[in-house]
């Protein structure tokens, strides 16, 4: 009955298939005024491998293999013939006849087929689909339908058959990242194509119809379903015999997937963003983007930036970087091991003293690849720990003042801003040492004033701060009162000035060079004075006294110096801990991501702990 059914449709769909016909070439001849316009944006482009993006670690041994997408074209000739047959049958068998687009294949469309078993065909050409993955959205509009059989009959004009088809076994999307046939067989067999089973190439030929569907990794019954059923094509079309068949399906499927070398994932991630920041420096696009006050124009310059850093991931490079891995372990376990049980989370960075680089970074408590990475993405207030930047140093530098001048505690207004002490305790004339090593508000903001916003803000303005903002440039900022805030890895690559008073801005990459070693990238490492030698010393004494008697009691290391200070914003809201010894400059900072009081747990000290265990 359903056989009969069939025939009826078809028969009432002759004069549809006419007017379907009739249609097509008067819209291809109406399209007539774009054929030169669609012409020349038709064009082969070189199709190369896309090779890893290898991260390297201060031993120079791999710790990351990083992907945009895995693929390893390969010539047609080198393609087994009964890839191609599985292709094909299921796609287009009239590949070989029609002139990009199939009058009787789009009909067919419109009649579903009864059996589940069998293969539908759709209405698209092999050199449609090429189409759409090269040229088009999968928009399912009138227009970009019709688009897409003007392009695929100029593409029909403008290459041969075999180079068409080779294009299109070579762009088809396998999912997880991976394109083209050769690269399927390497990634999901960890073999080349020529040396996997009928079976095994029927697998991995399942996959493009629907990559989210027939993922291997993810649903491989699914696969395997269609692997049966395209085996069954096959056999339709006498490739194989009935019996090849039968032992085909059977054959059992073991993948194999390509593993990456993916260790560090804190580190890397931050090196992955590092080494964009890097490449928009020295391709001038960083200035351009700066400049521009236009949004607009600001987005096509980060549009464009983003073609050119993909262009130079697709060709494979090597990254080399300050990361010790022992280091990066030992202080990855030491912080989650001292978090809480809890969603309460942490960020921590730790600068090599003497090379001025990133040598360990801690994103979040049991970071996963790709999280929110809080060393450098998740701003937050600073509080005291700002003071050495925004206030001290500055005053020392532009001011007659010393750690033993005199400064006053109390109660201090500049217009309706008033802050309070911790505990709310004021004070009469004390040191600047002292104001500094309590933490004293008032005393800070009456330094601050005394020094002048303007003047506070060129010092402040020479470091990496990202997030701080022309509204920020309040008396508010003495305290660390800010907009937005500042990272742990702002917060250390500013501390590492008062190493030797020299500033260059930290980073974790040595070099990006190609896959032959020439050098492509490479960060300046010029530095430059910022604060005097009296005011690092000075600056240096003052962190060594907060540790010893101040609010930083309770560090400790076996390095012969450190220095330190705490921050602690309104309601508990984050912990701060800065500072350095003689091989590091570390800061660190503990909090919720939805930011709420942490006075239960003050007296755990924990950005203490933190602080012990990643720089002793």
């Amino acid at each position: 009955m359903k056989q009969i059914f069939g025939y009826i449709v078809i028969l009432c769909s002759i004069p549809l298939l006419l007017l379907i016909g009739s249609e097509v070439w008067v819209e291809i001849g109406e399209a007539k005024q774009y054929e030169q316009q669609i012409a020349e944006s038709i064009e082969l482009p070189e199709v190369v491998s896309t090779f890893p993006v290898n991260l390297y670690d201060a031993n120079k041994v791999i710790f990351s293999e990083e992907y945009i997408e895995w693929s390893q074209p390969l010539p047609l000739n080198e393609i087994p013939e009964i890839v191609k047959q599985l292709f094909i049958y299921s796609e287009d068998e009239n590949f070989y006849n029609h002139i990009g687009f199939d009058v009787s294949a789009i009909a067919r469309a419109f009649i579903a087929n009864t059996s589940e078993q069998s293969i539908q065909q759709g209405g698209s050409t092999i050199t449609q689909q090429l189409v759409r993955m090269r040229y088009l959205s999968t928009d399912k509009t009138y227009e970009r339908k019709l688009m897409e059989l003007f392009y695929a009959y100029e593409i029909e004009k403008t290459y041969s058959k075999d180079e068409i088809f080779e294009m299109y076994l070579n762009e088809m999307y396998f999912s997880n990242q991976v394109y083209g046939i050769g690269a399927a067989a390497t990634y999901y067999f960890n073999r080349p194509l020529t040396k996997l089973s009928v079976a095994e190439m029927a697998f991995i030929a399942a996959i493009p119809n629907s990559p989210t569907l027939y993922d291997p990794i993810q649903h491989f019954e699914n696969t395997k379903n269609r692997q049966e059923r395209l085996i069954d094509k096959l056999m339709e079309h006498g490739a194989i015999t009935a019996t090849e068949a039968i032992a085909y399906k059977e054959e059992s499927i073991q993948l194999e997937v390509k593993q990456k070398t993916q260790q560090y994932p804190s580190y890397s991630t931050f090196v992955l963003q590092e080494l964009k920041w890097l490449i928009a420096d020295q391709t001038g696009y960083r200035e351009l983007i700066d400049k521009t006050s236009d949004k607009m124009e600001k987005e096509f310059l980060q549009l464009e930036l983003q073609k050119k850093i993909d262009l130079i991931l697709r060709q494979g490079i090597n990254v080399y970087t300050a990361l010790q891995p022992e280091k990066q372990r030992q202080d990855e376990i030491a912080i989650n091991r001292i978090l809480p049980n809890s969603d309460l989370q942490a960020s921590a960075t730790v600068i090599d003293n003497e090379t001025r680089e990133v040598i360990s970074i801690f994103g979040g408590k049991d970071y996963k690849k790709h999280d929110l990475h809080r060393a450098y993405q998740a701003p937050r207030q600073p509080g005291s720990a700002f003071k050495p930047i925004s206030v001290f140093a500055p005053y020392f530098e532009t001011t007659t003042g010393t750690k033993y001048s005199s400064i006053n505690g109390g109660p201090y207004c500049i217009g309706n801003f008033c802050p309070e002490n911790y505990g709310r305790i004021w004070y009469n004339n004390v040191t600047v040492e002292t104001a500094f090593k309590n933490s004293i508000n008032t005393s800070a903001l009456r330094i601050f004033n005394t020094v002048g916003v303007d003047t506070a803000f060129s010092y402040i303005d020479q470091f990496g701060f990202q997030s701080i903002v022309d509204k920020d440039r309040t008396f508010a900022a003495a305290l660390g009162g800010l907009t937005y805030g500042v990272t742990s890895l702002e917060m250390a690559d500013a501390y590492s000035s008062f190493i030797d008073g020299f500033y260059s801005p930290v980073r974790s990459i040595r070099k990006v060079t190609d896959l032959t070693g020439n050098v492509l990238y490479s960060w300046s490492r010029d530095r430059e004075e910022i604060w005097s030698a009296t005011t690092t010393k000075t600056m240096r004494d003052l962190l060594n006294a907060t540790v010893t008697s101040g609010t930083a009691r309770g560090l400790y290391s076996s390095s012969e110096y450190i220095g330190a200070k705490t921050g602690t914003t309104n309601a508990f809201k984050d912990y701060w801990m800065a500072g350095l010894t003689n091989d590091y400059t570390t800061a660190i900072w503990v909090g919720y991501d939805r930011p709420r009081s942490m006075e239960s747990i003050e007296s755990s000290k924990i950005h203490f702990s933190i602080f012990n265990a990643i720089t002793d």
